[in-house]
């Protein structure tokens, strides 16, 4: 374990921004993790857990120990009789885990292809897309408490998730790692096509054939390629935004003064809307401060033009929220942590 001073994390945030750690290093071993808390460079510097770098903005200079989960390992745990327990390491891609699930028959999280980012990520932001959360698969979480130096098992229910959220995000800063996740998938594949393009889209990639988890996973592939940019290409985090949810009185009153926003009730009564819709309302698309901008294509997302600081995100994402605010009434939200 090799720990580093003035380390460039360019290559290691998905947004592209140029910016540099007081400290660095990476994680592979349990034991790595458990002798590095106790070392005094942790103690002394405030901390940063890194994964994916798919969900931060960072700034020029992070002024922390900033390390880096890249414990791998994938494997079946147990084996039921309808579903099997699969235990994921932090350190995976998120989506070639998703592709080893498929490739071993298991479904469950085929309509969550194509994240970005890191397994470990995925119960803090209860990461969802097309109709699915992944909470909905997860049996367990492991996590090494920083102040205990215990190994420590969250159950789902002592996981607290709820839309794009979880107790990890709430828990004292950086005090719960969460080094591997276990999730109970099925062996008998149940489709959940009915969001949107998804259902179109699966339709016609199934003419003629089986419909299967990997059918649906090319599909909700294909429609993330077509209307979000490629990091690699064009650097972004993805949807930058909450959807926002009201309840249904405030939603009601929206509905008499825009007939045609896209409204989604919740099981509690509220109402989901569409950050994305009310975006491209209020004629944002493609609305550049700096180097940053609202992408052409999908209005939630903002990314980087080539150059993009650190304040440009910033100014942007502030332009945005006050002008979806003056014109609907309606605080958004931003999905990433800035650095």
């Amino acid at each position: 374990m090799n720990i580093e001073q003035d380390y460039a994390l360019d290559e290691l945030n998905t947004f592209g921004l140029k910016s540099q750690a007081q400290s660095f290093c990476q994680v592979h071993t349990e034991a790595e993790l458990e002798k590095l808390v106790q070392s005094a460079l942790f103690l002394q510097q405030s901390v940063s857990w890194l994964g994916g770098g798919s969900n931060i903005i960072l700034s020029p200079q992070v002024n922390s120990f900033v390390i880096q989960l890249c414990n791998k390992g994938i494997e079946v745990i147990e084996d039921k009789n309808d579903s099997v327990l699969v235990k994921a390491q932090s350190g995976e891609v998120w989506h070639d885990f998703v592709l080893k699930t498929l490739s071993l028959g298991y479904s469950g999280l085929e309509n969550l292809s194509l994240i970005p980012g890191h397994v470990g990520a995925a119960p803090v932001q209860n990461i969802g897309a097309y109709g699915v959360e992944v909470k909905d698969r997860i049996q367990s979480v492991i996590c090494f408490d920083t102040y205990s130096r215990k190994w420590q098992t969250f159950s789902k229910v002592e996981c607290q998730f709820k839309y794009r959220d979880s107790f990890f995000k709430h828990a004292e800063n950086g005090r719960y790692v969460i080094w591997s996740v276990i999730f109970e998938l099925s062996k008998r594949f149940i489709p959940n096509i009915q969001y949107g393009d998804l259902e179109e889209v699966s339709n016609r990639l199934s003419a003629g054939q089986t419909l299967t988890a990997k059918t649906v996973s090319d599909a909700v592939c294909s429609i993330r390629q077509q209307k979000l940019p490629n990091p690699h290409i064009m650097g972004n985090v993805g949807s930058f935004f909450h959807n926002p949810i009201v309840t249904a009185e405030v939603a009601e009153d929206l509905k008499q003064r825009f007939p045609n926003m896209p409204q989604y009730g919740q099981e509690d009564g509220r109402v989901k809307l569409a950050a994305g819709w009310l975006i491209d309302q209020a004629g944002l698309k493609g609305h550049q401060i700096g180097n940053a901008g609202v992408h052409l294509k999908q209005a939630l997302v903002l990314v980087n033009l080539g150059g993009a600081t650190h304040t440009d995100v910033l100014d942007l994402s502030q332009h945005v929220q006050n002008t979806i605010f003056k014109m609907f009434g309606i605080a958004l939200h931003p999905e990433p942590n800035f650095w």
